[in-house]
């Protein structure tokens, strides 16, 4: 056997490996405990440049008995609907999104009222803001929800699909495998109060919920996610732009995580250059250890997409989910520059940003 056809099968079988045991802990998952008694909640809305898909969201009823206010924390002024309020927030700091949470709490926050905090692109829902709640009720430092993108058409939206809710880099599998500092997506959030102190550093920060996990994470501080999700209604959506995009999560992600950074082509998106590479050995073992994978990484998909729509195509779109976010990986090889809300920053360790001009570094 020679030294690349036992490098490849060494590697498919640690994905084989890998996707088993995931496999194995998403089907146990206990069952979700139910929602205690709701005590008055904040729900923070920071908004810059709205869709109309986001002002759609914005829009949609909240449950008439939960004790919920929500805010629109943002520059713009949204047609408001009922019961919904706005807060003018024009934050100087890098990260707006921190910036309008940060000035919203110095301005409307009522002694004992819990705080969450959900992006514009996510509709949300009774079970969204019970299950959030009751974590922080029980004693979590900070909850969130697994980001769940439902419907669209196009490629792109299939990619989304595929990557966030059938494949290894589903924010499921993610919390279920991550070992320390958890692995969390911050389009749903909870905030205790420990949570809210250490957010008011990270207003010069990209990826601002990685830090967050971090520092909660060190001080042993439990980070929860809940079995709600952050569902993301989706439109058309092209391909170029998610590769884009994701191509932004892999530079956060090298400069919060530079140990896990090289995991994604190793163990979260190894089944695109596997295939390849099992077509080029062609040896007998790889085929057969490939063949595994790809019943494993079918079925796991099919599992992550019990419950959502269109939860039959977990069986193939996480494989084009795959394809992208290995795309996006590769163009995170070179440069630290990302485009983010309309402007260029450069990335340094940690997550920290510094304005920069376009093409003034790569």
């Amino acid at each position: 056997m020679s030294t690349l056809i036992l490098l490849v099968l060494v590697w498919t079988v640690a994905a084989v490996v890998f996707s088993a045991v995931t496999l194995v802990r998403v089907l146990r998952q206990p069952a979700a405990p139910a929602p205690g008694r709701v005590p008055p909640l904040l729900l923070l809305r920071p908004l810059d440049e709205p869709t109309e898909a986001e002002l759609q969201n914005l829009a949609l009823p909240l449950p008439d008995d939960l004790p919920v206010r929500q805010v629109i924390v943002s520059p713009y002024r949204p047609r408001l609907a009922e019961g919904v309020e706005w807060q003018y927030s024009d934050p100087p700091c890098l990260n707006r999104k921190v910036g309008h949470v940060l000035y919203a709490l110095d301005t409307l926050r009522r002694g004992e009222d819990q705080i969450l905090v959900v992006d514009a692109d996510v509709a949300v829902d009774r079970a969204l803001l019970e299950d959030l709640s009751s974590a922080l009720s029980a004693g979590a430092a900070l909850s969130t929800a697994a980001p769940v993108p439902e419907g669209g058409t196009g490629l792109g939206a299939a990619a989304l699909r595929g990557l966030l809710r059938s494949s290894q880099h589903s924010f499921v599998a993610l919390d279920l495998m991550s070992l320390g500092s958890k692995a969390i997506c911050g389009k749903a959030l909870g905030l205790s109060g420990a949570a809210l102190e250490a957010l008011r550093g990270l207003a010069g920060h990209i990826g601002e919920d990685l830090e967050l996990a971090r520092f909660l994470h060190v001080r042993g501080l439990p980070v929860t996610r809940v079995a709600a999700t952050a569902r993301m209604p989706l439109g058309r959506v092209e391909l170029p732009g998610v590769v884009r995009r994701i191509r932004r999560w892999m530079l956060v992600l090298r400069a919060h995580r530079p140990g896990l950074w090289p995991t994604v082509p190793l163990l979260l998106a190894p089944t695109p250059l596997l295939l390849l590479l099992a077509v080029w050995v062609g040896s007998p073992a790889v085929v057969t250890g490939l063949a595994v994978l790809l019943a494993l990484r079918i079925a796991l998909g099919l599992a992550l997409s019990r419950g959502t729509p269109e939860a039959t195509d977990g069986g193939w779109e996480w494989l084009l989910g795959e394809a992208t976010l290995l795309a996006a990986w590769m163009g995170s090889l070179a440069g630290r520059t990302v485009d983010w809300r309309g402007r260029c920053f450069t990335l340094v360790r940690g997550g920290r940003m510094e304005r920069t001009v376009p093409g003034g570094e790569s």
